[in-house]
C-alpha cells in the first residue's frame, strides 16, 4: 500500500520531505501505510537500479525482521521502521563498519531528543529500565555483491518510539523510549534528525574510512561488559574492552587472550 493509503500519517512525503537537510539520503521517499518488511522493499527497489539514498518508511511492518532471521515486533501508528538504500564504492570486505556507524547516528539522534543511549556490539540500541538496560533499537545491513565490489547495501533501522506494549516473549527484554523516558517522541523529527546526522558520518566513512566514526561509536558502547559469544558453534566469554579500526569486538577471556570477533551472538 502507499502512502495515499493512509494519508494521516505522520510520515507520508509531504510531511517529512520538507523537513529533510541531507542532500540525498532520503531524498527518494517512499511510505507505505504497511509492507511485509522495509529491507525486503528496498532490496527490490535496489534490484531494479534505485538511486543511493532510497528511504522506504512503513507505518507497521508484516514480516520485520531482526539479525539471525528474528521477528521485529512492528505494531502501526506508534515506531519507526525504515530501509535505506546505500551505494558504497568499497570493496565488501571493508563494509562491516556501516552497521555501527548507523548505530552512533541513531545514538546521537536520541541523545539529542534527551535520551539516554547505549549501544550493544554489533547492531542494538538499549536504554534504562528496571534491573539495567533493554533493546529499544536494531539494524540490519543486507548487502549484496559483484565479486568483491559491494553492488548495494539495504541498510534497515527498527525503533521502538512510542509503543507501551510488547508481546510476552519480549516484555522482559524489551522497551521503547517513550516506556524509557515516560514521555512521547516525534517520530518524523527523529527520521529526519538520524539521516541528517548520518549523512556526514557515512560521507567521512567514505572517504576517511571509518575512524573517526568508531570513535564516536566509544562514546555510547556498553563495554567493560562480560559477553558471551555464540560463534561457529563455540563460546567465548570474557570482558568487551574495545573495538578496533575495522569494527570488530574485542573480548578479553579469563586467561588474559584477546579474542577479535567479527562476527557471532552476543549476550
Amino acid at each position: 500500500m502507499s502512502e495515499n493509503a493512509s494519508t494521516k500519517s505522520d510520515l507520508v512525503s509531504e510531511v517529512v520531505l520538507p523537513l529533510l537537510h541531507t542532500r540525498r539520503l532520503g531524498r527518494g521517499y517512499e511510505f507505505l501505510s504497511a509492507c511485509a518488511s522495509t529491507n525486503d522493499v528496498v532490496r527490490s527497489r535496489a534490484a531494479a537500479g534505485a538511486a543511493e539514498g532510497l528511504l522506504v518508511v512503513a507505518d507497521s511492518q508484516t514480516a520485520g525482521r531482526g539479525r539471525l532471521g528474528r521477528s521485529w515486533h512492528s505494531p502501526p501508528g506508534q515506531n519507526l521502521y525504515f530501509s535505506l538504500l546505500l551505494r558504497p564504492a568499497l570493496a565488501a570486505r571493508h563494509a562491516a563498519p556501516l552497521t555501527l556507524l548507523a548505530a552512533t547516528a541513531l545514538a546521537r539522534t536520541l541523545t539529542e531528543a534527551g535520551a539516554t543511549p547505549r549501544l550493544r556490539w554489533p547492531n542494538d540500541l538499549l536504554l534504562p529500565a528496571a534491573g539495567g538496560l533493554r533493546k529499544a533499537a536494531g539494524i540490519l545491513a543486507d548487502m549484496s555483491t559483484d565479486g568483491e565490489k559491494v553492488r548495494h547495501i539495504v541498510l534497515g533501522v527498527g525503533l521502538n518510539v512510542n509503543g507501551l506494549e510488547f508481546p510476552p516473549e519480549l516484555a522482559e527484554r524489551a522497551t521503547s523510549l517513550r516506556m524509557a523516558h515516560r514521555r512521547a517522541f516525534d517520530r518524523v523529527r527523529l527520521l529526519v534528525d538520524f539521516l541528517a546526522a548520518f549523512e556526514p558520518i557515512y560521507d567521512d566513512f567514505l572517504a576517511r574510512g571509518p575512524a573517526s566514526g568508531l570513535v564516536q561509536w566509544r562514546r555510547y558502547a556498553d563495554l567493560g561488559r562480560v559477553y558471551r559469544i555464540d560463534r561457529d558453534g563455540a563460546r567465548v566469554e570474557g570482558v568487551a574492552t574495545d573495538i578496533d579500526d575495522d569494527g570488530a569486538l574485542l573480548v578479553r577471556d579469563e586467561a588474559g587472550r584477546v579474542h577479535r570477533l567479527i562476527s557471532g551472538e552476543t549476550s
